[in-house]
């Protein structure tokens, strides 16, 4: 019971921390080109607007789009856009959270913010470098895929990658690393599904601005992540071991 209040707790208080560095940093990198993007909705025909899952970049293929024709509601610039997004980002990385420092307590748990800082580069190479290899994050008014088909690519690309990644680190046999590789790898063999036009009105710099600033964002808000979750179940450890050691 209390290795799993103090997994719950670690992670709540990470993701708290974590969202609230990623809701400032998107504030400062993000929202900006978001805004300047949606000038450009309605310039082309047919162009709908994705969501701002993308922008907010943890997953951009889970959202719905808004359906053709109609104008869904969007918090107005300003703080209501920084706290309904700063919401968003805490419980999305409280769920991040809850996920990395699990999966590391069946590998022995972090025994520092070094081992914290590589778990969250881990998650940064599953939920967002490999994903993001294939899916890159959308502005408005930029065409996209069936959604259904893009959260499937996206679910088995996170599942492969981060299996392969742990035959790789974990394993170190030459047969399962080969076989991490091949898990790694194929989801982009295959391919990601893509839209039946790539006509955009977006110009082209202003969306490769957007996916650097959504990718650097998004590596800072998980070595933030595992670094803190790092040094708070080190501490919570210490301190287990401590008073197992006043009562022994």
């Amino acid at each position: 019971m209390t290795l799993f209040r103090n997994v719950v707790f670690v992670a709540a208080l990470a993701g708290l921390v974590a969202g609230l560095f990623m809701a400032a940093m998107q504030a400062y990198a993000t929202v900006p080109l978001i805004i300047q993007a949606e000038s450009f909705e309605g310039a082309g025909d047919g162009h709908h607007h994705h969501g701002e899952e993308a922008a907010e970049g943890h997953s951009h293929s889970h959202g719905e789009e808004a359906a053709e024709g109609e104008e869904g509601w969007a918090p107005a610039d300003g703080f209501e856009r920084f706290f309904y997004t700063s919401m968003a980002n805490i419980v999305t990385a409280i769920g991040f959270g809850l996920v990395l420092v699990v999966v590391s307590e069946f590998a022995g748990g972090m025994a520092g913010w070094r081992q914290g800082l590589f778990w969250g580069l881990a998650g940064f190479a599953t939920f967002t470098l490999a994903p993001g290899l294939g899916l890159p994050p959308e502005l408005p008014a930029m065409p996209a895929a069936e959604l259904g088909a893009r959260q499937a690519w996206w679910f088995v690309t996170v599942v492969a990658t981060g299996v392969g990644l742990a035959l790789i680190v974990f394993r170190r046999t030459p047969m399962l690393a080969a076989l991490g590789l091949v898990l790694i790898a194929a989801p982009h063999i295959v391919g990601a599904p893509q839209p039946a036009s790539f006509d955009t009105p977006v110009p082209a710099a202003l969306h490769h601005d957007f996916v650097v600033a959504v990718t650097v964002t998004n590596l800072l808000f998980w070595a933030v992540l595992g670094t803190v979750a790092g040094t708070l179940r080190a501490r919570f450890a210490d301190e287990a071991g401590t008073a197992h050691k006043r009562f022994a």
